[in-house]
């Protein structure tokens, strides 16, 4: 007689894996979470050692660390779209193809098309709607291509989907750092918490300290080196992508509880 094997919802971390047993009902709220396209790890184990990864979704998955800081040299008008060319800086772009995806400034984009001294995307109005910086020509912009499965997860798992867009309160020289304080959106809280993961402008960063809705990042030499973060003045408006997997869990729990929270 065939009995199924207990499944588990595996979070991926630097550090390893975190997993939870699923009920019943959280199973159901998994698959409900495959169908609607989410990229839910799900590890269904056959014994104490061992198991197989079931999904990865098909969301293309980017790391949060920079390669490279480019400039919108040019925005044409399309069709409910603008076409932006990007010199892409220092970035590699010998294994670039049209129809590969390039996170801009923390956006997922599509290669359009590549020439010597630049490559092309086209950004929605959507898209351009609820994010910042994508249409301003001379603007330094982030980028970094879409992980491969073989890549080191240096940051944490980022989809390039900007969630909202917070606004610089704070942003002075701490020593040898820098202090980045953030007002978020009151949306993103829920998904946020201190020594956590959230994405700004495309970058990995961790939180340490929440008051309210304002967010305080420590930002080291090195990021402000190699990101366009070293630019960043007061009242300045940033994309703000949160922790994905929060917001796979929370959705889960909302799920299996039949609480959507708001």
């Amino acid at each position: 007689m065939f009995r199924p094997y207990p499944y588990y919802v595996a979070l991926i971390k630097p550090a390893g894996f975190m997993c939870w047993k699923l009920s019943n009902a959280q199973l159901f709220a998994v698959r409900q979470l495959r169908q609607m396209a989410y990229a839910v790890l799900v590890r269904q184990e056959q014994h104490q050692q061992g198991g197989s990864i079931l999904m990865f979704g098909k969301y293309k998955m980017f790391t949060g660390i920079i390669e490279a800081v480019g400039e919108i040299k040019q925005i044409s008008q399309k069709t409910n779209a603008l076409g932006l060319h990007i010199t892409p800086g220092k970035l590699d772009m010998s294994d670039v193809k049209i129809g590969d995806s390039i996170a801009v400034n923390g956006v997922c984009l599509t290669v359009t098309s590549l020439a010597n001294t630049f490559f092309t995307v086209d950004v929605s109005d959507e898209t351009l709607s609820c994010t910042h910086g994508l249409n301003i020509v001379g603007n330094y912009v982030n980028l970094e291509k879409a992980m491969r499965l073989t890549d080191r997860l240096g940051g944490h798992l980022v989809s390039g989907h900007v969630d909202g867009v917070g606004t610089v309160t704070t942003f002075e020289q701490a020593g040898e750092n820098y202090l980045l304080a953030i007002k978020s959106p009151v949306s993103l809280l829920k998904y946020i918490a201190a020594k956590g993961s959230i994405t700004v402008n495309g970058v990995s960063l961790t939180i340490n300290r929440i008051e309210d809705d304002i967010l305080e990042i420590n930002l080291i030499p090195h990021t402000l080196a190699e990101t366009n973060l070293k630019h960043l003045k007061r009242d300045e408006r940033l994309n703000l992508e949160s922790d994905m997997l929060a917001r796979y869990i929370a959705r889960l729990m909302e799920l299996s509880s039949g609480v959507i929270v708001k």
